[in-house]
């Protein structure tokens, strides 16, 4: 499994630095394919994150890690995966995001930050010490899907 999430992730970074490298060049399917990756990846790597944390799968402190790693990587491909133009297609991005991207730039810098926590977190070794971190960055998830993604 965990090779399988190394190279979904190692494909997902590849392109992210095709779209950060050459923004103006892609065209919205290919930023639209690239943000459902991204997304694909993450929902991933939060599902064992929830079920460790809600006692529902044994807590592995290495497996933890990995996914929180992931998962904190994944987040600073997000503007990648919202450019300009890519809000018209096969996608379940509101408007919203690009109306008010300073909003979104903000939930999705608070995602970073969030992720980035989780990770420290880890460090511990503890479930107890995730927890908190854990369900700040589930929480972060969960209002952006409200606000920023249609049902």
């Amino acid at each position: 499994m965990m090779k399988r999430c190394l190279i979904a992730l190692a494909v997902i970074a590849s392109g992210a630095g095709v779209v950060g490298s050459a923004q103006a060049q892609q065209k919205p399917e290919d930023v639209i394919k690239y943000r459902k990756a991204v997304m694909t990846v993450q929902a991933w790597n939060m599902r064992p994150l929830a079920l460790m944390v809600k006692g529902q799968q044994p807590y592995d402190a290495a497996l933890f890690a990995w996914y929180a790693g992931v998962i904190q990587s994944t987040s600073f491909m997000l503007p990648d995966a919202f450019l300009p133009g890519s809000d018209k297609g096969d996608t379940k991005a509101k408007p919203e995001i690009w109306k008010d991207a300073a909003k979104f730039k903000q939930t999705v810098d608070s995602f970073n930050a969030d992720a980035t926590k989780l990770v420290a977190a880890t460090k511990d070794g503890t479930l107890d010490a995730s927890k908190g971190p854990f369900g700040a960055l589930a929480k972060n998830c969960g209002s952006c899907h409200n606000e920023f993604r249609m049902k």
